[in-house]
């Protein structure tokens, strides 16, 4: 299968398979069920799909499933001293607004960023690596990921000297494939993400030999104690969405040979620097 091919037939699938898309598409095979008179095969999925869209609308069950994703890693207790360079993915960008607005706009894992610029001040000599071109199917070849990522980190008073931009990645895969051309083969370097993504991301970097020291941000869920009937069905599809779309990607990739293992686990190589998972807690400013 080429790099292509799976590129759309991961969007073809998605389209389908992303919850708010399903439910959508249930209940309008349902209401053309009723149409047809079919009314016993419309009558139990409308009231299966209505009882699931309840579900999701009143409470945050995304969580259960993003949570294992994001507690797989953590950020380093304590950074290592030095490193050949810090790798940001692709995906902090809204690139849709940007485009629209001619403005560098950021999305929903904007903290990729952030942190990004946090560690370029603790590695004032490290280059910061960008790798992320645009997942839309309609918005191929536009160039403007890395000239997006570039006015950002301008911006956050970064040199142009220090970055490094890759922006033809349509995919995870594709970010390290396109990036060990531009990496030291033996080198250590600092790899941020979303939490959720870092697990999938962390298996494509082993198995293409980078070898990362993950630095998730960009959490999604709620810990138990803040969980809550809310009746808010945008904000429970931020965790939904991606949490689902990553079980869905690290089973894909690892049968299709991108990753070594299902679901990979934190290196006992990086045991000194690294700490147990995190757990969100029910006071984040506790005893600040």
């Amino acid at each position: 299968m080429t790099d292509t091919l799976f590129f759309y037939l991961s969007k073809l699938a998605w389209a389908l398979l992303s919850p708010g898309n399903l439910i959508i598409m249930l209940f309008i095979v349902g209401t053309l069920l009723l149409l047809l008179k079919l009314q016993r095969i419309a009558r139990w999925l409308l009231v299966t799909n209505t009882l699931l869209a309840g579900l999701v609308l009143s409470y945050p069950v995304g969580d259960w499933i993003i949570q294992p994703l994001e507690q797989r890693f953590s950020q380093p207790a304590q950074l290592p001293a030095q490193i050949d360079g810090i790798i940001i993915l692709g995906g902090g960008e809204d690139l849709k607004r940007s485009l629209s607005w001619n403005v560098a706009e950021l999305g929903l894992g904007g903290d990729r960023y952030i942190a990004a610029k946090k560690l370029a001040h603790i590695y004032p000599f490290a280059p910061v690596i960008f790798s992320g071109g645009s997942g839309s199917i309609q918005l191929q070849n536009t160039g403007a990921e890395g000239h997006i990522a570039q006015q950002i980190f301008n911006d956050l008073g970064l040199l142009p000297s220090r970055l490094i931009l890759e922006s033809e990645s349509r995919n995870t895969y594709e970010n390290f494939r396109n990036l060990q051309p531009l990496l030291k083969p033996d080198g250590t370097y600092l790899l941020i993400t979303s939490a959720f993504h870092m697990p999938r991301s962390v298996g494509i970097a082993r198995k293409q030999g980078v070898n990362v020291i993950p630095y998730p941000v960009d959490y999604r869920s709620n810990s138990a104690e803040l969980r809550q009937i809310d009746f808010d069905f945008y904000d429970h599809l931020k965790a939904l969405e991606p949490g689902w779309r990553e079980w869905i990607g690290l089973s894909v990739y690892f049968f299709s040979g991108k990753t070594a293992s299902w679901l990979p686990k934190p290196d006992i190589a990086h045991s000194e620097t690294a700490t147990e998972p995190q757990r969100p807690r029910s006071n984040p400013f506790e005893g600040l």
